[in-house]
């Protein structure tokens, strides 16, 4: 058996801490994974920095990089010539190695995605409704599914991994606010909607929570920073969220960790409310609606809202003091390095209610506490959608799983 050692004081100790290999009889799959996730992280590696990163030796990580490049998961780069030696080969990600396909299921939207390995969009399509319903929904897979898959070569097709379903759990308990009929949301309840799509893929299907889901796309896809401990908003039709500890998504036991909307907060008359009735989009809705203007443009125009008016000042006042009290709040519980803010919505808008986070915080007694740096996010507005695709490649080709299973 051999047993990798962390370098530490290395450039890489870091991650070698986090990322050591074994060679232990039936432990193959989790250094193919530790080799793939490094890679992804880096771009390009040779054998000898993998060896120098997980402590596995030269010979090891030879047979293991030359089986994942002979099941066309790895390309071989330029040879990189030094003074000295033989050149190394830097090995990257082949971007034809595996495809996902990635639903999300919203409130007022649902999006499919296809990705490559490397998490390029290589198909994406929409649809917008008043309210969700199961049947429409599985519908909408099934002709989207199949649109997507006809502009595949057949080889393509063939490495199609997997497809993850993001989308709120408990959907039928939102009946009353996203105005949708009870006996139609009431249908989610008795749905397996995962073993539905399933039944229509050879492939494994997999369901996470979707604000979670979103934050696993900052994780796998965006520009972390190095950060390792976050804490995530997204903030679309409804605000939710979710943590990343030690480099991985934590869901916890039930999936249910990092249920931000439900964090209390103060609300705009200064009693208790939840984050989710302050910092939702259906807050700034509901506002417009209430002076007769129509905002469906808030679902299908996520770029660019227009002119909207003193609401949505109004909005990203109250949203950005609720959120600053959750990140204050959640920094009270974990030492968290940054707290990364995304949402459906302009990236003009996002800058405003990121910057008034920052003020707002500011405002707050957070004496004792180390709090994080507030900055946006870097997936954008199709986070959630991008989130459900990264569950099947995080489970079958990363280092720490994303995905949680759970009834809906």
């Amino acid at each position: 058996m051999e047993t990798g050692i962390a370098r530490h004081g290395s450039p890489e100790a870091a991650a070698s801490r986090l990322h050591r290999g074994t060679n232990q009889s039936g432990m193959r799959d989790h250094n193919e994974r530790l080799v793939l996730s490094l890679v992804r992280q880096h771009g390009s590696l040779a054998k000898s920095d993998i060896a120098r990163m997980t402590g596995l030796s030269a010979q090891t990580v030879s047979v293991i990089m030359r089986e994942l490049e002979e099941d066309s998961l790895l390309l071989r780069q330029a040879p990189l010539r030094g003074k000295i030696g033989q050149p190394s080969i830097p090995m990257a990600l082949n971007p034809e190695g595996a495809f996902f396909i990635g639903l999300k299921i919203g409130r007022r939207s649902a999006e499919l995605v296809l990705i490559d390995f490397l998490g390029t969009v290589r198909s994406m399509l929409q649809h917008s409704y008043r309210y969700p319903a199961p049947r429409e929904t599985v519908e909408f897979v099934t002709e989207g599914m199949k649109t997507m898959r006809a502009e595949l070569t057949p080889a393509q097709d063939k490495r199609i991994a997997g497809l993850g379903i993001a989308m709120p759990f408990e959907l039928w308990n939102w009946a009353d606010t996203a105005g949708a009929p009870r006996d139609i949301m009431d249908e989610w309840r008795h749905r397996d909607i995962r073993a539905d799509i399933q039944a229509q893929c050879e492939f494994p299907v997999y369901l996470q929570n979707d604000a979670t889901s979103a934050c696993g796309a900052e994780l796998v896809f965006g520009q972390t920073g190095g950060a390792r401990d976050f804490v995530y908003f997204y903030i679309g039709a409804f605000a939710g969220g979710g943590i990343v500890l030690n480099g991985r998504l934590f869901g916890g036991p039930t999936g249910n960790a990092g249920a931000l909307g439900s964090m209390p907060v103060p609300g705009p008359d200064g009693k208790p409310t939840q984050l989710i009735d302050v910092a939702s989009i259906a807050m700034l809705e509901k506002a417009l609606n209430a002076r007769g203007v129509e905002a469906s443009h808030l679902w299908t125009s996520p770029e660019d809202w227009g002119e909207i008016g003193h609401e949505l000042d109004d909005w990203i006042a109250n949203a950005a003091q609720a959120l600053a009290y959750a990140i204050v709040s959640a920094s009270s519980v974990i030492d968290f390095e940054a707290a990364v803010i995304d949402g459906w919505m302009p990236l003009a808008v996002r800058r405003r209610l990121v910057d008034a986070i920052r003020q707002a915080i500011g405002t707050i007694d957070g004496e004792g506490l180390k709090l994080p740096v507030v900055r946006e996010g870097t997936v954008g507005i199709h986070a959630r959608a991008l989130g459900g695709a990264s569950l099947p490649l995080s489970e079958r080709f990363l280092i720490g799983s994303t995905t949680i299973s759970r009834s809906i």
